[in-house]
């Protein structure tokens, strides 16, 4: 449907409430297809108590969450963008006013072209100081929009579509990843007749089984001189994240946890937070089975996606996860406005170039030591001259 097609009818009640009258679109081939009637509100600085349910329904998205959000950050202040279609909502976006730039929080999500525009409309209509609109991690297209743009890839995310059974799964997987998992499990029961997998759900996690998984993850990043990322601040945050969506998979042997998966479940897809294992046990590849053990549990439990999210480790791939890219897109109120703040398009450059070199980076680590020592090199030459 092209957005000239929209007719408006402000509610004089209020400025941030709407009626948009979307005619069906004339190619959608649909005999006697229903006029819709949008209706838009937003709720300024307050999340309405609807909302959770509705991000999860319409989502899935662990960063799209309200769980999420109190928990890491960004429900502060937050105003709430609702659209529904007759009682039916269908958009729900959490927002930050900030100066000069109005920030969506909602991560990976997947909006349409005409979902942007609404928004953007919207946003630019009724908060005159707003000059750009930001969007971070979602799974941006190259839409044709009245409003001037930047888009770049700023992450990627590696998902699973979970078939519906665990041996639909272990038989979709490639050969050798196959003959790896039953080599490994078969030889782990054998010489540890203790040993059993378990799963927890949010109402089950005890403290102490997010505490011994974390402190798995910091000693095997200690044994390769490197700090693990998950402080006791990020620690104390993963806990009251798994207590209320959290999922747990362990292998435990001797009742110890050799290896562990710290996820958290919305609606039908499951989030990997944390995968860590016991090097006593490498010989026994115990943090791949455990990950494919936790995704067998997950797809039991009626799973939909099982989500790696970031890097592109070679476990991954082997259990058959698939890069989704995702992207930062700004928009700006017009070509001026761009202008103005020819400091921020800038910055999207710039963070767009080293994005793509990161990624080479990656890449010829893999294929060629040397020239990911030369592209590292060339990297830090062009930083030591800003």
């Amino acid at each position: 449907m092209d957005i000239d097609s929209w007719s408006r009818h402000l509610n004089t009640s209020s400025p941030l409430e709407s009626t948009i009258v979307v005619n069906p679109s004339a190619d959608s081939g649909l005999p006697g297809a229903r006029l819709r009637r949008l209706s838009i509100r937003c709720h300024e600085n307050e999340i309405p108590p609807f909302a959770d349910a509705a991000l999860q329904q319409l989502y899935g998205n662990l960063f799209s969450s309200l769980a999420y959000s109190k928990v890491f950050g960004g429900a502060e202040n937050a105003s709430t963008y609702v659209v529904r279609d007759g009682e039916e909502i269908v958009c729900v976006w959490l927002f930050r006013h900030e100066g000069n730039l109005v920030r969506v929080i909602n991560e990976g999500i997947r909006p349409e072209r005409d979902e942007v525009m609404r928004f953007a409309n919207t946003i630019f209509a009724n908060y005159p100081s707003a000059h750009m609109i930001a969007f971070h991690a979602i799974q941006a297209q190259r839409w044709q929009l009245p409003y001037p743009y930047q888009r770049y890839n700023c992450l990627e995310d590696m998902v699973l579509q979970m078939p519906r059974t665990a041996a639909d799964y272990l038989a979709s997987l490639g050969k050798s990843t196959r003959s790896y998992v039953n080599r490994y499990l078969n030889k782990l029961k054998r010489d540890f007749p203790s040993f059993r997998f378990q799963a927890f759900d949010a109402a089950q996690i005890q403290p102490q089984q997010v505490q011994e998984i974390i402190e798995l993850n910091r000693s095997r990043m200690h044994g390769k001189g490197k700090v693990s990322i998950n402080d006791e601040k990020m620690a104390q945050r993963i806990l009251r994240l798994a207590e209320q969506c959290g999922f747990i998979g362990a292998i435990m042997i001797d009742g110890r946890i050799c290896a562990g998966t710290i996820n958290y479940r919305v609606g039908d897809n499951y989030f990997l937070e944390v995968l860590a294992h016991n090097p006593v046990y490498n010989d026994y590849r115990v943090g791949t089975l455990c990950c494919y053990l936790t995704i067998c549990e997950c797809i039991t439990r009626g799973g939909n996606e099982y989500h790696f999210l970031w890097g592109q480790d070679d476990y991954k791939s082997r259990l058959l996860g698939v890069q989704r890219d995702l992207d930062h897109v700004v928009l700006y109120r017009s070509r001026l406005y761009a202008l103005r703040h020819a400091g921020e398009v800038v910055r999207n450059l710039s963070n767009a170039w080293e994005r793509k070199v990161r990624v080479r980076m990656r890449q010829a680590r893999r294929e060629n030591g040397f020239l990911a020592r030369l592209v590292s090199a060339v990297v830090l030459g062009v930083k030591s001259l800003r």
